[in-house]
């Protein structure tokens, strides 16, 4: 089982959305099995609530289903996921003050798409003050077909 982590702030916008976008690419390559998705927040202001309605409405308006709630992002999930990955990098740098785990990969979410040259930059901007969630998902879709391959490829899927 691969377990993945989506990590930003608040868990109510950003990774609640790659969390779902990321889990319906997979379902989509007939993966589902092989994975664990989540996602969580560094601050604890919003757990238990449904993500935001902008990341609801820009879900729906792409046929990606999500109906998670949010929680905090705690030490153990360090030894739980294979990869933890933050929406930027205040986010990153908050995850590598709990703990660096030995097994998982920690890394900037977009880093991936970077890479490939999917997009320009390395963070996804935070949509609770850009109001921006149509550039999120954007750039979150991209993240979530360039994790995808980086990780069939690590794991020959």
């Amino acid at each position: 089982m691969i377990r993945v982590l989506f990590v930003c702030l608040g868990n109510i916008c950003r990774s609640p959305m790659a969390e779902a976008v990321f889990q319906h690419k997979v379902n989509q390559a007939g993966l589902g099995r092989h994975f664990e998705i989540d996602s969580a927040g560094t601050g604890g202001w919003h757990v238990g609530e449904r993500a935001h309605h902008g990341t609801r409405a820009a879900l729906r308006e792409n046929n990606v289903a999500y109906d998670g709630r949010a929680r905090q992002f705690t030490r153990q999930d360090l030894t739980e996921y294979d990869y933890i990955l933050a929406m930027d990098k205040s986010n990153l740098s908050t995850i590598l003050r709990s703990g660096y785990p030995e097994d998982a990969e920690v890394e900037l979410f977009l880093s991936f798409a970077a890479q490939r040259g999917l997009v320009d930059g390395d963070e996804v901007p935070d949509p609770w003050y850009t109001d921006r969630f149509d550039l999120t998902f954007d750039l979150v879709s991209k993240g979530c077909d360039a994790l995808l391959a980086y990780i069939r490829e690590q794991h020959n899927l």
